[in-house]
């Protein structure tokens, strides 16, 4: 049996380019579905945390900014404006489907401080319990170098360990890992299942993220390792198939699942 299909508290991390279009514009056809998916495992039952990003990217589109913000003033300026678009859009559609938001941001010094990490942890459950659904994301209008998580694999890895989830997936702009990387060998081959993080997985986990993103597969490997500390699932599928997520949750073979041997 799939971890997926018991599990009931799930992580759910979107990245960058699976809610922009190549043009930086926000696909609002995308975060409709997405909500919509979510808004209906969470009818089943399942508590849902949902890590996003693209604030940036949805903030230099609102800005009309002809390029990707590189400095930090430029990206901090743009991840205030973003935010503030991106809660509205969420909380639009899934209100739509009877659901409430909250937005959580999130800076690493929080996290490494046992008091402050009690409190974000105490404000998840209580969200959580009280039926809605928590909006993590990194708080980059201030975050600089030394307290950032640097992505939001990473993040929700952690963020999947604070409310002690049972799983954690990753929407990503590929079926999940392969063997060897598919965009440069047609004959590549999915790997379903991971048991262990060794030498031969992180060798063929190479790679850098898009233009709008800053994830990669080392990001989703490093936060595998993350939730294999912390006794959680995980698993990656692709963000361009967003029902993958009902077959994943109810036993059927997609993707690839990192369940720890």
């Amino acid at each position: 049996m799939s971890p997926f299909e018991k599990a009931e508290r799930i992580v759910i991390k979107v990245g960058t380019s699976s809610l922009t279009y190549d043009t930086g514009m926000v696909n609002l056809r995308q975060i409709e579905k997405l909500c919509k998916i979510i808004s209906d495992i969470k009818n089943s039952g399942r508590q849902i945390v949902l890590v996003t990003s693209g604030a940036i990217a949805v903030g230099a589109s609102k800005m009309g900014l002809n390029h990707k913000p590189h400095t930090i003033p430029e990206k901090q300026a743009a991840a205030a404006v973003g935010q503030c678009e991106l809660m509205y859009i969420y909380d639009k559609h899934f209100l739509e489907y009877h659901h409430k938001v909250a937005q959580i941001l999130l800076t690493r010094d929080i996290i490494e401080s046992d008091e402050r990490r009690t409190h974000a942890v105490n404000t998840m459950e209580t969200i959580l319990a009280q039926g809605v659904i928590p909006v993590v994301n990194e708080n980059d209008s201030i975050a600089v170098d030394e307290i950032r998580f640097g992505d939001n694999d990473t993040l929700s890895a952690i963020v999947a360990g604070l409310v002690r989830a049972d799983g954690l997936i990753l929407l990503s702009d590929i079926d999940g890992l392969f063997d060897s990387n598919p965009h440069d060998n047609p004959n590549a081959k999915l790997i379903s299942r991971v048991g262990k993080i060794d030498g031969y997985i992180e060798s063929v986990a190479g790679g850098a993220g898009t233009d709008r993103g800053t994830g990669g597969m080392a990001t989703k490997i490093a936060a595998a390792k993350i939730c294999f500390d912390s006794g959680c699932a995980m698993a990656i599928i692709n963000s361009s198939h967003l029902e993958g997520l009902y077959d994943l949750l109810e036993g059927r073979e997609t993707g690839t699942i990192f369940e720890k041997e």
